[in-house]
């Protein structure tokens, strides 16, 4: 039979690093910095799970001159749910540890999974739609042009590479998604031997 019950090693590294996504509330956990020459010091903006900082008003000035829509925290819907999504992760990685069923750590892998590429998917398609829903009025209009910065990576825009990458937060929760399906994986070959080991006696 089985042991479904899990290592107290995976237990206690679920719970600890659960516990250590609470940087996402301290911390930026996405940053986008653009580069020119006219901006030798560079312009930034860091993306945090509930605001926005940075120099978040010279780069919607520069936008506007492109005809890009102005950036404003306020009327951004996912900076007020991140919270609570990211604060209801991280009580079910707790309490999945506490747990400690390999069952539960299933489930907790697959809604962190799926959870983090629906961010991603909403992440993109908010970059999509301030990079291609220009004014058509606006003073600078290059035909075919398209302003959205990179997901990850970087990416030259006119005179400007912009570059997009998490940011400590972000790296944290990342870090923790790997590290539960890591967990995970070892959980069901740790009781694939246990199995083979109770079949031979």
């Amino acid at each position: 039979m089985l042991d479904r019950k899990m290592k107290k090693i995976t237990k206690i590294l679920i719970i600890v690093s659960s516990l250590a996504m609470i940087t996402a509330f301290l911390t930026p956990i996405w940053m986008i910095d653009l580069e020119a020459p006219q901006y030798p010091e560079g312009l930034g903006m860091q993306i945090w799970i509930n605001k926005i900082t940075g120099d978040l008003n010279t780069i919607n000035g520069l936008n506007h001159y492109i005809g890009m829509k102005t950036i404003e925290p306020d009327s951004i819907k996912e900076l007020s749910i991140m919270p609570y999504i990211l604060g209801a992760l991280m009580v079910f990685g707790v309490l999945t540890g506490i747990a400690g069923k390999k069952k539960i750590l299933g489930i907790f892998v697959i809604i962190f999974i799926i959870t983090g590429i629906a961010g991603g998917v909403d992440f993109y398609m908010w970059e999509y739609d301030y990079g291609h829903d220009l004014d058509p009025t606006a003073a600078i209009v290059v035909p075919g042009m398209s302003y959205q910065p990179p997901l990850i990576g970087s990416k030259q825009l006119l005179n400007f590479v912009a570059h997009s990458y998490p940011d400590t937060g972000g790296w944290i929760v990342i870090g923790a998604g790997i590290l539960a399906v890591l967990l995970y994986v070892y959980e069901i070959k740790f009781n694939k031997q246990s199995a083979v080991k109770e079949s031979v006696k």
